[in-house]
């Protein structure tokens, strides 16, 4: 949520700037905004709404100049207006500040600046900041040294950038739980916070860790810590390119990534399927499966999706490796303190590695005593760097807001994990063979699916003007119904439910009639005659029924009104397969509804606040 960009080199900042700022639209947000720097004057232009508002601004009163800052604001303290838009200045309009993350004792802050004359024209906490660094800069001080001194006092999160019209020639940049990364080019730098709005200028990177200040000029990158340290930070590059973050000729990103899924699915096995020996190859983690194979618990956290992926990976490592294994919202983990066994493994899943929960989560794993372990899909990000190892899951940048492709990508890695510890504890080479060969056609499987995709068209056209949904589904497909209901309601504004089918009896049935559309995942596995009997009691009070199937049953036909088929595979590895119909059933009825899939209304691709 919310996107940063800063510039300071020869070139339009302008420009830059609002190129960039379209690169972080995927990220959330509901206001945008720019300061540029030319012959110490600072001009700011900022509007509500979308980027198309503050473009049109711009072309009426164009600004040129080679130092700027711009921002797109997820509001979280004050309404999404112009006035709480950033960027925010000071009391004196002396510098001008761009802010991620909450500052926690901002109201404290303002208090003690109003005691000394300052007044405050926004109901954000970001201004109480902008303010602090000017009390610190206006006696004397370097913008740097100004900026170090007002964090020092700062509780809560953030990642900024700072400009001065006294200091034309530096920005000042900083973090704490908030991501950063400073793009190295020639005769210019840029900060941004993803490298999304840097890689159309350099591939050449470095990520800023939490409690550092970076003072950027157009030579040089200067980084040390808030209390004044050093830093030497390693200059990394940019392992995609381009056009990875380009729609290449579909309507939505979340339609390209749907459809790239088949060779995402492959990416996430590429070189760690040993076929031979019927088994998988994890390097990241190659040091800690002692650590796996004789934990007395694992234990998962993560949100949204990826607390999804983690309920599919505990029924994966008690079916096939046989240890405990409890899941965990990160957002609740670190506040409940939780009971962690001495010799007990962490994992944290997450697509942007900078999700501020799952991180949260890491650090009290840690600080409990715990083995944390990653599974992410971004390099360099926060919870990359900090788990002890991990894996990747190569899936290639993910715009669309609602995760897709990092999701099944994140089922094949616990895939890959539950059949690597499997083989080490107590499964034969001749089952491992097995499953690695079904694993390797996976991704032709997912190609299928997806050639069927106007089936599932015609059946969101018949659906899309539907209130309610509900999911339901058992054993594996049973988070596999959460997900695809939390597709449904994220892009379409649709409420849905995802439930256990053997839960529908308990409650959920009170609502079924002949107007509520309920979507089974209904495969052929060892829990298919229950949920047959689950099917024919919705049928028995006129429910619509939607079926995912196996394909081959002729049986599903009598009873649903729909069915999308999904070929055979092995029942832990159904997920992968069933998801891919709702995605789509998601997105289609988003797309007839009127729905923007890519940026759907208050949500953020990476929630980097609590």
């Amino acid at each position: 949520m919310c996107g940063i960009v800063g510039y300071i080199g020869n070139k339009d900042a302008t420009k830059i700037l609002m190129d960039g700022l379209k690169r972080l639209e995927y990220r959330g947000y509901d206001s945008a905004g720019i300061a540029i720097l030319k012959e110490g004057n600072i001009s700011i232009y900022k509007e509500p709404g979308k980027m198309s508002g503050l473009e049109k601004v711009l072309q009426e009163k164009p600004v040129f100049g080679n130092i700027g800052i711009g921002h797109t604001r997820w509001a979280t303290h004050g309404a999404p207006n112009q006035k709480n838009a950033h960027p925010h200045t000071d009391y004196y309009n002396k510098i001008a500040l761009i802010h991620n993350g909450i500052i926690e004792n901002h109201q404290s802050i303002k208090t003690k600046l109003s005691a000394g004359g300052y007044k405050f024209r926004t109901d954000t906490d970001t201004e109480a900041l902008a303010n602090l660094i000017s009390e610190f800069y206006k006696n004397g001080t370097s913008l740097d040294e100004a900026v170090r001194s007002a964090l020092s006092q700062v509780e809560g999160t953030f990642g900024i950038v700072v400009l001065a019209h006294d200091d034309p020639d530096t920005l000042v940049a900083a973090r704490r739980g908030s991501p950063l990364v400073v793009g190295i080019g020639e005769g210019e730098n840029i900060i941004a916070s993803d490298v999304s709005a840097i890689i159309s200028h350099t591939k050449n990177v470095s990520y800023l860790d939490d409690n550092e200040v970076a003072v950027i000029t157009r030579d040089g990158v200067d980084i040390k810590t808030i209390d004044n340290h050093k830093v030497n930070k390693r200059v990394e590059e940019i392992s995609f390119d381009l056009d990875e973050i380009e729609k290449g000729g579909f309507e939505h990103f979340m339609l390209k990534e749907i459809m790239e899924q088949p060779q995402t699915i492959e990416d996430a096995m590429r070189g760690r399927l040993l076929v031979e020996e019927g088994t998988a190859h994890l390097g990241g983690i190659q040091n800690e499966i002692d650590s796996l194979l004789y934990a007395p618990k694992i234990l998962f956290t993560a949100c949204g999706t990826s607390w999804h992926s983690a309920l599919i990976g505990e029924y994966l490592i008690e079916d096939l490796v046989r240890t405990s294994v409890e899941v965990e919202y990160a957002s609740e983990f670190r506040y409940r303190d939780p009971v962690i066994e001495r010799g007990s493994v962490s994992f944290v899943i997450t697509q942007s590695g900078e999700t501020a929960d799952t991180l949260a989560a890491l650090r009290e794993a840690k600080r409990k005593g715990a083995k944390v372990l990653g599974v992410c899909n971004v390099v360099g990000s926060t919870i990359a760097r900090e788990s002890d190892a991990g894996v990747y899951l190569h899936a290639g940048p993910e715009v669309g807001v609602a995760s897709t492709k990092a999701f099944t990508s994140q089922v094949t890695v616990l895939s890959l994990l539950s059949l690597l510890l499997a083989r080490m504890r107590n499964m034969g080479a001749s089952k491992g063979i097995e499953i690695v060969n079904e694993m390797k056609s996976l991704p032709q499987k997912v190609t299928k699916i997806l050639e069927d995709h106007e089936i599932i068209k015609n059946i969101a056209a018949e659906y899309h003007k539907s209130q309610n949904f509900l999911y339901l589904g058992r054993g594996y497909n049973f988070p596999v119904a959460l997900e695809g209901a939390l597709k449904l309601k994220e892009i379409s504004y649709i409420h849905a439910e995802g439930y256990p089918a053997a839960e529908m009896k308990h409650g959920p049935i009170a609502l079924i009639d002949e107007n509520m559309p309920v979507v089974f995942i209904a495969t052929k596995d060892s829990t298919y005659e229950k949920i047959m009997s689950n099917i024919e009691e919705v049928k028995a009070r006129n429910g619509r029924i939607i079926a995912i199937a196996t394909e081959g049953d002729n049986e599903i036909g009598r009873l649903a009104d729909h069915v999308i088929y999904v070929p055979a595979t092995m029942e832990f590895l159904t997920p992968i397969l069933t998801i891919i119909p709702l995605q789509l059933l998601a997105y289609y009825i988003a797309i007839m509804r009127g729905c923007d899939v890519d940026q759907p209304r208050n949500l953020a691709k990476s929630v980097t606040v609590e």
